[in-house]
């Protein structure tokens, strides 16, 4: 009896917690877009500069050399390119993906600072909160209330009648 108790509540429990998960990649999708977009500008500045000195992207960022602050600089953009490379690749696969097949594409909403910040804002879309829980609650007493009164009403013209 309680071993099934736990596991109807680990059942609830997961249920609730994978119902977040539309909200949750939708989200993690709008980040997603807005970092890339963001990178995209840093890229297309830097791009930029460097065809106005006449260079490719490669050399502009060879030229930096792997010294000092300018070494540093450079391996920072070269990091950064290569980030926005991969979120592009992401956005790409998970716009095109239905929630369902987001489920199976853990690897595609990796990127740790994308879910810290996803998840520090995250809203549940269920009411998974006390007040959220009391509306429920609320909700559900006054719906079933409602449908057993009308259920009540129905039955009433046929209900048999006691003789005494």
């Amino acid at each position: 009896m309680i071993g099934r108790l736990l596991a109807l509540a680990g059942g609830l429990s997961g249920a609730v917690a994978l119902s977040q998960f539309p909200e949750f990649s939708q989200q993690y999708l709008q980040r997603l877009a807005g970092q890339v977009d963001a990178l995209a500008r840093v890229e297309a500045d830097f791009d930029r500069t460097a065809t106005r000195a006449g260079l490719t992207r490669e050399v502009a960022l060879d030229e930096l050399g792997t010294e000092g602050f300018s070494g540093q600089h450079a391996a920072d953009l070269r990091a950064t390119f290569a980030r926005a490379e991969g979120l592009r690749e992401d956005l790409i696969m998970l716009r095109v993906a239905g929630i369902y097949e987001r489920l199976v594409m853990p690897h595609r909403m990796a990127d740790r600072e994308l879910l810290r910040a996803t998840w520090a804002d995250f809203v549940p879309a269920v009411p998974v909160s006390l007040a959220g829980f009391i509306c429920a609650g609320i909700g559900y007493l006054a719906g079933w209330g409602l449908v057993a009164g009308l259920l009540s009403l129905l039955r009433w013209p046929f209900r048999r009648r006691q003789v005494y």
